[in-house]
């Protein structure tokens, strides 16, 4: 392969993880489809006696294809997961080119991935490339495999089912600004390393949900928690347990500001919210293990 294919290939890498990621909601299985992009890239232009005319739609139309179909194979695999799915946490780091400026919380928080799942993985691809990453309904439908009609006209059905996923599951509301959701999630991590247990429920809506994601091989919630007090009384248990041992730290991933736990000194969770325009409304615990595995031993906070 010459260096100028490599040196390509690396340009359009950054866009490759971004819709792997968002197809997949995996980095490890993200960065396992763009592996395989990059084998195709190579056969393709080893045996290929002419340069591929539009080499980023050839790399773009290949990742999605590919997506779709490991998309399908994960959604049959899902519907056996102990417990609640969530999906792998996404370190964001400060954009530096336009592909990476586009992952911010609107297209890539936990909720937002969580809210895909609703379509197909042909309408999930075709949304994306086209409300995320603004491809002309051309490339839109050369990648799904599907005449332009037909593609424009999946993409109006999956808005309109998302909308429609977004009310029944109460985000129809203005989102808080991120500097206020940062303000009340440093209240609640003071509440709780204090055990502060009225101060811990004061900031939690009274219809507040908890839902965890464990895998395997954590013990899961039977089944999700409601309630401002529950809540509330569970983060005091995890004070009185756990006491010095444990560390809070507020992060970003997802584009959002999420809770870590560290239990001596060990990553033990991610944390990610959702808000009213005063409390927290929904809190979503990633406890399992190898999801967390591309986080450990990185500088997540600074």
């Amino acid at each position: 392969m010459s260096s100028a294919s490599t040196e390509l290939f690396s340009n359009v890498r950054p866009r490759l993880m971004a819709i792997g990621y968002r197809m997949l909601s995996s980095v490890q299985e993200a960065e396992d489809l763009v592996q395989d992009a990059w084998l195709r890239w190579h056969e393709e232009t080893k045996s290929s006696q002419a340069q591929v005319l539009n080499a980023e739609a050839w790399l773009v139309t290949v990742t999605t294809r590919m997506a779709i179909d490991r998309l399908r194979a994960a959604k049959l695999r899902r519907a056996t997961y102990a417990g609640a799915w969530f999906p792998e946490p996404l370190l964001e780091q400060a954009p530096t080119t336009p592909e990476q400026a586009c992952e911010t919380a609107d297209n890539v928080s936990i909720a937002f991935l969580l809210l895909l799942d609703c379509l197909s993985p042909e309408a999930r691809a075709a949304f994306l490339l086209r409300e995320v990453f603004d491809a002309e309904y051309e490339q839109v439908a050369e990648a799904i495999g599907r005449s332009k009609a037909s593609a424009r006209q999946i993409v109006h059905r999956a808005k309109r089912r998302l909308e429609n996923a977004r009310e029944s599951a109460g985000m129809k509301a203005p989102p808080m600004p991120a500097v206020a959701q940062l303000e009340l999630l440093r209240r609640l991590v003071q509440a709780i390393s204090s055990g502060h247990l009225e101060g811990i429920k004061r900031l939690l809506a009274e219809e507040a949900e908890m839902l965890g994601d464990f895998g395997d091989v954590r013990p899961s919630l039977a089944r999700p928690l409601f309630g401002a007090q529950r809540i509330a009384q569970l983060y005091y248990a995890m004070h009185l347990r756990h006491g010095d041992a444990m560390r809070l730290e507020l992060a970003i991933l997802n584009g959002e500001w999420s809770l870590l736990r560290y239990i001596d000194g060990a990553l033990d969770s991610v944390q990610t919210f959702e808000f009213t325009n005063v409390q927290v409304s929904r809190v979503r615990i990633q406890r399992n293990p190898v999801k967390l595995a591309t986080l450990k031993d990185k500088p997540l906070v600074s």
